[in-house]
């Protein structure tokens, strides 16, 4: 099931299977089924040359019994652009009775009146000149080819529309996406540390958090549960420090925190930026809400618990520029954290 989802989100392969029962739909259900082509009052010309020779050899026989010449040409004018050729092959062939065939071409050879001199009974459709056929049916079949063509062009167009602004959209989609969407397009895109491969026991939770500049209110937290349900504690990630004025807060440091339900005390620690973390001042400070760490990628700070043991893992990081605050390394552009916590046993 997943794997079908993953196809139909493709914009490629969607628009191919629309195409195909948009196909289907047109062609078998609405062409063949629902509006079918339909031919009526034809004349003799629009059969097919086999049925157009049996025609003429019927209209021979009559006119062996009735021998009117003015309805015997009339009826050999209704075979059109093909009556020359249709009293060729049954002059050609002629059966029991050449005679007959003999004496229908001495009166329809010299003088006969053509197809467009005559007058077809009622509701019989006479052939074009152009040896084309000109029945309703033909101009519907026409129009339906027509309507085709027209809608595959259309389908083309807007398949292609669709899948230049879907790849105009994902080309340009960070430019426009707010900074807490950013954060979490990053935070599903960031592999998580295999701690398997490392040769240490996974852990019982894991999370990944991320911070972008512009999320004045970041504030992160996950709640802890045990195997079976049972609710443990929590753990998470807020903003500690900013420095600077303006607007959006150039933050310089994190509190990184766990509770545990069976622990008095909820363990924080303070990762800041380099600038921030070699102000001696300002480090001597955020002392106070738990110990201090200077940021840098890979970095892993260790909270632990009366049951709980978390490792805080600074997975990608970038500082800002510009501003209020000119020294380098002062405030986070962004920042990745991983979070991942096992059960003391």
């Amino acid at each position: 099931m997943e794997l079908i989802r993953e196809k139909v989100n493709n914009p490629i392969i969607a628009g191919a299977v629309g195409l195909a029962i948009g196909l289907f739909i047109g062609w078998f259900v609405i062409g063949w089924g629902i509006w079918p082509v339909t031919w009526t009052d034809a004349s003799p010309a629009d059969l097919q040359q086999t049925y157009r020779d049996d025609y003429l050899r019927m209209v021979v026989d009559s006119y062996a019994l009735i021998p009117n010449a003015d309805d015997a040409q009339a009826r050999w004018a209704y075979l059109g652009a093909d009556a020359e050729q249709t009293l060729a092959n049954v002059i050609a062939n002629p059966g029991a009775y050449p005679e007959n065939v003999e004496n229908f071409r001495q009166i329809v050879g010299s003088g006969a009146v053509s197809a467009a001199d005559v007058p077809l009974p009622e509701g019989m459709v006479a052939e074009p000149d152009t040896g084309e056929q000109a029945s309703g049916g033909t101009n519907y079949t026409l129009i339906l080819v027509m309507c085709g063509l027209v809608s595959l062009l259309a389908a083309a167009v807007a398949g292609y529309l669709f899948i230049f602004r879907q790849r105009a959209a994902s080309s340009s989609t960070s430019e426009f996406m707010s900074p807490i969407a950013q954060a979490q397009e990053i935070s599903r895109n960031s592999e998580p540390t295999d701690f398997s491969a490392r040769g240490e026991v996974p852990p019982m939770s894991q999370f990944m958090t991320t911070y972008m500049l512009g999320d004045d209110l970041f504030d992160d937290s996950f709640s802890l549960d045990s195997p079976t349900g049972e609710f443990l504690g929590e753990c998470g990630v807020g903003i500690s420090e900013s420095i600077g004025v303006g607007e959006p807060k150039k933050v310089a440091a994190y509190e990184i925190w766990l509770f545990d339900k069976n622990d008095i005390q909820t363990v924080t620690k303070v990762l800041m930026s380099r600038h921030a973390y070699g102000d001696a001042t300002l480090r001597e400070r955020l002392q106070t809400k738990g110990e201090p760490f200077p940021s840098e990628p890979g970095a892993e700070m260790i909270l632990e618990t009366a049951t709980l043991r978390l490792v805080a893992r600074v997975v990608d990081m970038a500082y800002g520029s510009g501003g209020s605050v000119s020294p380098q390394g002062s405030y986070f552009d962004r920042l990745t954290l991983e979070l991942a916590v096992w059960q003391k046993i």
